[in-house]
């Protein structure tokens, strides 16, 4: 075994600005999350699993295990401790505040889940329900004295990312706690996804759906609907670090809701980590975003008024596609009224932070904020008050400087700090003033700043370092460096093959015989010119050799579907020892999460131990995406071997379709233009939007349907062979062309009401004018040409001049022209050039009257460049089935039932007539594939004869197909080939039966060439 000691392995040395070094001070760590410095020195270290252990300093090699809290804490993903602090007075004040996902749900007690959710589908399951824990624990000296004092419990999440975050006190004195939105990272999720749905009790409850669903992501925006109780989840909240109840001097501090009282941000997906603005009361914080976005917010007075920085209705500055074509009340509440903060910074996944720099583009996760003090410590003045901010996917840590020394760091002044940084997870300013960061694979690091002459970078190779003893070593320190080039050539090397003090050699390889034992540490210390020096030691065992690990299962090659249960199976074995037990292996399950597949970084999906084998749940994923099974066999003398297996994922193409084509869809979190195609896992959740309304070509869309028959918004689990999706939408408004003016108050000879429906906004209505002037009401009748359910009004002002634009309105809507009933919307237009619309729940009639009651300079005049109309549309056909008929010719003629579905108005039902003539009456009942608001049936009589055509009817509506109650409509239609319709009021339904009472001559028979509904 060969082993090569750097400042950082040469592959993937950590790249700084000049005169900056990387060195790694504190090792041996198991997944460090956390990292704070106490005033005496001391280094306390929150490792994920749930245990702090406490440095005297950062040459100490050995911690002392300070608590162990992983009998509560949920670690699984990104689940864990993660957050940790020092009250400031510390150790006079010798408390440690504590944040941790706690291992149950909400009402239970810890553990429940024992960090293994197997069974009911894994931690990204949506069944793996874990809460929140804030707590403060005493200090005595190094150790935990008495219990763990919970302060708050709450923060229910239902996946496993965006848990608890980070813990700081301001300068207030306040602890100031994040968290994240608990909701998953793979769809738009409202709180429909899981089983049983809504396990943290959500409002609004039952199925959550839009668009008053107020779960999943939306938890973040919970704090604006007062009339349900606050979560805690995607907020900032300040604390009375005492009690845990809001601190004095919160924004909503006057509210009844305890929760509410806490908060003072809101609208975030993760806040893993933030940090206070030395000197104020700031709060900056880095939000994890999800496929587009990450951003670095600034908080710039928590008591001032409750800030909400978007999400889930915004990403970035951006609208989040997803969550927008959702269609949720809470984002379109949000997108209309407005008041979100803005990032002080935010950086595109596709874009680089830094021109030309070597960090990576593609995915991203803001891991790290901290501020370097606006005076004092080593590093260039450029620095001071400066905020770094790192990311761990990218592996790379930026500064944010400002435009003066302690000046507010300026969003454009960013320069690549730290390229090629490793796995950072938290930044902290350590003693002196210097930048620390915590590695994920074990590590602290520090980064320091040398002025002057620059130290060499020893580099230590040994080969071999275990083995039969006595043992032979040759030791290599030729590809040491310095930075100066005035040193190169001119190192001088210091070997100390027992680390006992005694330089053993001076050239710059050696050879050094150790005898049976150890283990025994050997130093390098390499000196230039000037004798400053830089040291690496690398461990010695003789007499030992590592085992070797073996993984047994899956095979190689397998792969696996979304819920697949993996099962794995490895061994061991030692030079030494033989086959190692079952207590010698650990397994870690890994979730390379990429951008592009050469393009990963690393969730830890799970941890086995002490077993050879067990299994799991295939998690869903987005794609690209894969798996990685890790054993980790280790030996009585503390020697490891590693055998990894990677499991890829069987994928699918989902192609997506709109009719009419070059619509717009959402999928998951991004939305394209159709068609288009996604490859994701077979068996993975993904949810689909038709954004609705939409514009195409200057004509307006709504939904209507999707081919699948799920709602405008649903979920769509990914089958095992290709399928293709296709989103059905209608016109919003009715063509101008079918509309005709039936009356108007008055209109000047130049300005016809007419004008209003020409298409060209450069014409237009004016009431008279020359002769008269009129006063208000004024008024135009529109005769929409067949009845519908109206919904809305578009009104277009005069464009090239102020005079008759309307400003107080009515809208009424009549079926007959004449009894007009109250008005289905009131209210005043603004004095602009813009379009004008005002919707309203639907009413049944085929006219529509708009009276002007004001102008907006009070004179006399009424003007309008254009009037639209909009109305619900019908159910697309091919959402609905013919359900049944009670009679139908199939042999003296194609009779049959499907034919009024068949868009062919050639084609026809017609009941029995050849070898029998049944007596009315006749019905036929349609499936409309979901249930929705009805409001109208639309008949379309046989073409080509008089035969069949019905003239009495009845029309029926069920959700369930049994129970049909009194009919909607009755009536008579004409005999001729129009299209006639029977409209009624609203109604949910997913059934409709229309019966046919008598036929236009008095025959037995019934016939249609088409029936359609209106309805959404």
């Amino acid at each position: 075994m060969t082993a090569v000691i750097g400042s950082s392995a040469p592959a993937s040395a950590a790249v700084l600005p000049a005169g900056f070094r990387e060195q790694t001070v504190l090792t041996g760590l198991d997944q460090p999350m956390n990292i704070e410095f106490a005033p005496d020195g001391r280094i306390f270290v929150a490792e994920k699993a749930g245990r702090i252990k406490v440095f005297d300093s950062i040459a100490d090699p050995t911690p002392t295990l300070f608590a162990d809290l992983s009998v509560n804490v949920h670690n699984q993903n990104d689940r864990g401790f993660l957050g940790l602090a020092l009250h400031p007075d510390f150790p006079a004040q010798p408390y440690i505040y504590v944040l941790y996902t706690y291992d149950a749900p909400p009402g239970q007690t810890a553990p429940v889940w024992n960090d293994n959710c197997s069974a009911i589908g894994g931690a990204n399951g949506g069944r793996c329900i874990v809460t929140g824990r804030l707590s403060r624990l005493q200090a005595a000296g190094d150790v935990m004295t008495g219990t763990e004092q919970v302060l708050l419990h709450d923060w229910c999440q239902q996946f496993s990312s965006h848990s608890i975050g980070d813990l700081h006190f301001g300068a207030d004195g306040m602890l100031y706690v994040s968290a994240g939105d608990g909701a998953s990272f793979n769809a738009v999720d409202y709180g429909q996804l899981g089983t049983p749905l809504n396990p943290c009790a959500d409002p609004p409850g039952g199925t959550m759906a839009p668009p008053t669903a107020e779960g999943g992501a939306l938890r973040s925006q919970d704090v604006r609907t007062p009339a349900d109780p606050a979560g805690l989840d995607g907020t900032i909240l300040r604390l009375d670090p005492l009690t845990g109840e809001a601190a004095a001097g919160n924004p909503a501090g006057a509210s009844a809701d305890p929760n509410t009282r806490r908060i003072v941000a809101h609208g975030l997906r993760n806040p893993y980590r933030f940090a206070m603005r030395p000197g104020t009361s700031e709060v900056w914080l880095g939000d994890v975003g999800w496929n587009t976005w990450e951003e670095i917010n600034r908080l710039t007075s928590p008591t001032a008024a409750v800030t909400n920085f978007g999400w889930p209705c915004f990403e970035g500055t951006a609208r989040q596609a997803g969550y927008d074509g959702a269609n949720v009340n809470l984002c379109e509440g949000l997108y209309t009224a407005g008041g979100q903060a803005s990032p002080h910074y935010a950086y595109q996944h596709t874009e680089k932070v830094v021109a030309g720099e070597a960090c990576p583009t593609g995915g991203s996760s803001t891991s790290g904020v901290a501020f370097l003090p606006a005076a004092g410590g080593d590093y260039p003045a450029a620095y001071a008050g400066a905020v770094f901010f790192a990311d761990y996917t990218r592996d790379c840590i930026w500064a944010m400087q400002p435009a003066a020394p302690g000046g507010v760091p300026v969003a454009a002044n960013r320069v690549t700090f730290v390229a090629a940084a490793a796995n950072p997870v938290d930044l902290a300013i350590g003693p002196g003033g210097d930048l620390y960061y915590a590695d994920a694979g074990g590590s602290v690091r520090r980064i320091r700043y040398f002025a002057g002459n620059q130290p060499p970078n020893a580099v230590l190779v040994a080969s071999p370092t275990t083995g039969p003893g006595p043992l032979t070593v040759s030791f290599d320190a030729t590809s040491s460096t310095d930075p100066d080039p005035a040193d190169e050539g001119l190192l001088r090397y210091e070997w100390d093959f027992t680390d006992d003090g005694t330089v053993d050699a001076r050239t710059p390889t050696a050879t050094y015989t150790y005898p049976p034992g150890g283990p025994y540490t050997a130093r390098l210390r390499v000196v230039d010119t000037l004798d400053v020096a830089d040291a690496q030691t690398v461990e010695i065992r003789a007499g030992n050799t590592p085992p070797e690990a073996f993984v047994d299962a899956p095979a190689a090659g397998s792969t696996f579907a979304v819920g697949d249960t993996i099962t794995f199976a490895g061994h061991a074995t030692d030079p030494e020892l033989g086959a190692l037990p079952a207590s010698a292996l650990r397994w870690r399950l890994l979730q390379y999460h990429c951008f592009t597949l050469d393009n990963c970084h690393i969730h830890t999906v799970q941890e086995w131990n002490g077993v050879s084998g067990a299994s799991f749940p295939a998690p869903d994923h987005e794609y690209p995406s894969y798996l990685e099974l890790v054993l980790t066999a280790t030996d009585s003398g503390g020697l490891s071997a590693t055998s990894t297996r990677r499991i890829d994922p069987r994928t699918v193409d989902l192609t997506f379709h709109s009719n009419p084509p070059g619509l717009r869809l959402a999928v998951g979190s991004t939305e394209q233009t159709t068609p288009f195609t996604r490859t994701v896992i077979q068996g993975s959740e993904n949810t689909v939007s038709a954004v609705t309304p939409q514009s195409d070509g200057g004509t307006a869309y709504v939904y209507a349907a999707w081919s699948d028959a799920g709602a405008q918004t649903h979920v769509v689990v990914a089958p095992t062979t290709p399928k293709t999706y296709t989103a059905t939408f209608v016109r919003q408004r009715l063509p101008q062309s079918q509309l005709r003016v039936r009356s108007v108050d008055s209109q000047e000879t130049t300005g016809p009401a007419t004008n209003a429906l020409d298409g060209n906004p450069a014409t237009h209505w004016h009431t008279q004018w020359v002769a008269a002037d009129p006063k208000h009401p004024h008024q135009v009748t529109l005769d929409l040409g067949a009845t519908y359910s109206v919904t809305g009004l578009s009104y277009l002002p005069r464009q090239n001049s102020t005079n008759g634009r309307i400003a107080r309105y009515e809208v009424s809507v009549s079926t007959d022209g004449t009894a007009w009933g109250t008005p289905v919307a009131t209210g005043t237009w603004p004095n602009s050039t813009a379009e004008q619309t005002v919707t309203f729940a639907g009413k049944t009639g085929r006219y529509l009257r708009l009276r002007a009651l004001s102008e907006v300079a009070g004179r006399a005049w009424t003007t309008a460049a254009e009037l639209n109309v909009a109305v619900a549309q019908r159910v697309p056909r091919v959402t609905m089935k013919v359900r049944s008929a009670d009679s139908q010719e199939t042999v003296g003629e194609d009779g049959r039932a499907v034919n009024v579905l068949d868009g062919n108005t050639a084609t026809y039902w017609h009941t029995q007539w050849q070898a029998a003539a049944p007596p009315h009456p006749h019905e036929i009942q349609l499936d409309l594939g979901r249930a929705g608001s009805v409001s109208c049936v639309y008949y379309r009589p046989r073409q080509n004869s008089p035969n069949g055509r019905i003239a009495g009817y009845e029309v029926y509506t069920s959700t369930d197909g049994a129970t049909w109650g009194t009919p909607a409509a009755t009536g008579t239609w004409l005999n001729n080939v129009a299209e006639q319709n029977a409209c009624f009021s609203a109604r949910t339904a997913r059934y409709v039966r229309l019966r046919a009472l008598s036929e236009v001559a008095g025959r037995p028979w019934t016939s249609a060439a088409e029936v359609g509904v209106m309805g959404r």
